[in-house]
């Protein structure tokens, strides 16, 4: 009994190498198989922050109760910027301002410096103290790249602030623009375009500034401006200088403008009276 076990082992591990290559070789795939799609990248978080402005569409407590103070302007809300490695928030009382940073899923923000202008409204004022609150220190962050995207900070305490984004002029345009300073006088005048009957123009100039802030040269005289100014609406017997971003519109359509114009800020303001 026992010689017959002793001859049967060998047999039995012979047949160990042969089971074996059959379970390690997989069947061919068929001839006409999809490819499996590749596995979804995760968003460069450095990359993507700069190329939207991100707007608050919602902000709620620990608890899920909506935080209402952010939403002090339903037509303006919250908004954050990001570049060259600074945050600014916008459409509050008093612009902020910090230096940011991202790593592993995280925005650390650091301490914000703000303008000091006083609100009338106190809604604003306890606008800019909540956003304030929230948007420094190491926030918990999400970000969804796409079509449509979006960002979720969490602080700490459990405050969670969704963000849509919408892209940046620099994003639209493929590039940075030119910072230019427009003069718009304050009335328009008739201007002649083939397809719009009795068109009224803006009458405007460029501005030139030294490194201090002085102006230099002759702007000459007012022209007819037919482009759009992004951002800027023009109110009849006002007279505003304008920093203006300019880009290149690559390829534009037939009849259509090869620049584009995006108000930065209003520099300067006066009423004027015929």
């Amino acid at each position: 009994m026992k010689r017959l076990l002793l001859l049967a082992l060998p047999l039995l591990l012979a047949a160990c190498p042969a089971r074996q290559a059959a379970t390690d070789a997989a069947p061919p795939p068929p001839p006409n198989a999809p490819t499996p799609p590749p596995a979804p990248q995760p968003p460069d978080l450095a990359a993507e922050l700069p190329r939207f402005h991100w707007r608050l569409q919602d902000a709620t407590d620990a608890s899920g109760k909506r935080i209402d103070a952010l939403f002090a302007r339903a037509e303006l809300p919250l908004q954050l910027d990001f570049r060259d490695g600074r945050i600014a928030v916008a459409n509050t009382c008093n612009r902020m301002m910090g230096r940011y940073a991202t790593s592993a899923g995280t925005l650390t923000v650091e301490r914000l410096a703000s303008t000091m202008m006083a609100c009338v409204d106190p809604k604003l004022m306890a606008l800019d103290r909540e956003a304030g609150a929230r948007l420094q220190g190491p926030l918990a962050m999400g970000l969804v790249a796409g079509d449509a995207p979006g960002l979720t900070l969490r602080n700490a305490a459990g405050d969670q602030l969704t963000f849509a984004g919408t892209p940046t002029p620099e994003t639209r345009y493929g590039g940075p623009g030119e910072r230019i300073f427009l003069e718009v006088a304050a009335q328009t005048a008739p201007c002649s375009h083939p397809l719009i009957p009795d068109m009224q123009c803006l009458q405007v100039r460029e501005l030139k500034y030294d490194d201090k802030g002085l102006k230099v040269g002759d702007p000459g005289p007012f022209g007819n401006f037919y482009a759009t100014i992004e951002g800027y609406t023009h109110e009849p017997g006002v007279r505003n200088v304008l920093r203006v971003d300019r880009y290149e519109i690559k390829d534009p359509p037939a009849d259509a403008p090869s620049q584009a114009f995006v108000l930065d800020m209003v520099v300067e303001s006066a009423i004027e009276r015929r």
